[in-house]
């Protein structure tokens, strides 16, 4: 650990791969009013990241800068104004940037008292992935009991949630996967039924896996982390008065739409990007980790799998990402 005035931290000084991370001496943070000083014990590594420290974000944080969102630890100094949480607490902490460090300023506000069964590192590892999840299904969706839920992308962070959140939301759940490895994983998530998404001619051997599961009814929602050819083919699975929410483009392309067809279905396409909900809806954000905690607390979800590094393996960890050869989420321990 580093002195009173200082603390290691990754940083990036130009914008580029995840090459651009490197750990070093940065000076210690201090809360300005309103913000909380975290001692961070635990942070997730995410895809977004990546896209942050690309230059590719759609708020670009300047140059110099500590990458991460979502570290979980121990709040040490709070600001001027602050009542919502106190030295002490544990929490998590739901920063735009800085959570690559020892010490990281977040919002009290973005800040969400953690379950004392919940450790650091599997608060981390749920951050960003369960409450993008939720907001999906809650919020742009507004999922209902009984309904279906398809899930594309069911492997990746965000889906095994989503999996997760649907189940315990009430509804029947499809996962679509592309590897057969990973049915069991989302089978163990809480899927009901697995839908291949490694078949030929994906337009239509989607809608007809996703027909023959639902008595030819459809989903009535569909929660899309890939775009591309996949978000084609699933629009053509949904039921009469479907949804449909994009969340990321992993495929690679981003998908069009002919708003002919969202009429002619009475069907609706929408978008969720989550860090606007935490600036102008951040008592939504509070109820949405209030439900997530208490799912996690009656045993209706659980932590993803999880692969630990340490802070000076920010690199490494992120260019897992990009490769996607990590299992499960990768979290730092910058204490460890």
């Amino acid at each position: 650990m580093s002195g009173d005035q200082t603390m290691r931290a990754a940083q990036v000084r130009e914008f580029g791969t995840w090459a651009n991370v490197s750990i070093g001496e940065a000076p210690k943070l201090a809360p300005g009013a309103g913000e909380a000083l975290i001692e961070v014990h635990a942070a997730p590594l995410n895809f977004v990241d990546l896209i942050v420290v690309a230059g590719k974000y759609q708020f670009l944080p300047k140059l110099p800068f500590t990458p991460g969102k979502g570290p979980a630890g121990v709040v040490r100094e709070v600001g001027e104004g602050v009542t919502n949480v106190k030295p002490g607490d544990r929490v998590l902490a739901m920063a735009e940037i800085g959570g690559y460090a020892e010490y990281c300023v977040a919002p009290a506000a973005h800040c969400y008292p953690l379950p004392d069964t919940l450790s650091f590192v599997d608060a981390g590892a749920m951050s960003l992935v369960f409450d993008t999840s939720w907001f999906a299904l809650r919020e742009r969706a507004r999922i209902a009991p009984g309904e279906t839920v398809l899930v594309l992308g069911a492997s990746g962070g965000v889906g095994e949630a989503a999996v997760q959140l649907a189940k315990a939301m009430g509804a029947k759940v499809l996962a679509g996967v592309s590897r057969p490895e990973t049915h069991a994983a989302a089978r163990a998530a809480g899927a009901d039924e697995i839908i291949d998404l490694s078949r030929e001619n994906i337009n239509d051997s989607l809608r007809d896996q996703v027909f023959a599961v639902t008595g030819k009814r459809g989903a009535d929602i569909v929660i899309d982390p890939l775009g591309g050819d996949y978000f084609d083919a699933a629009l053509r699975a949904l039921a009469w008065r479907g949804r449909l929410v994009v969340i990321g483009f992993a495929a690679g392309r981003i998908p069009s739409v002919k708003a002919n067809y969202l009429l002619v279905k009475n069907i609706e396409v929408s978008g969720l990007q989550i860090s606007d909900y935490r600036k102008r809806r951040p008592e939504q954000v509070a109820e949405c980790y209030r439900e997530i905690f208490d799912f996690y607390a009656a045993g209706k979800i659980r932590p993803p799998r999880v692969t630990t590094l340490p802070l000076g393996e920010a690199s490494t960890g992120l260019r897992m990402i990009e490769e996607r050869k990590a299992a499960g989420r990768v979290v730092l321990l910058p204490r460890g």
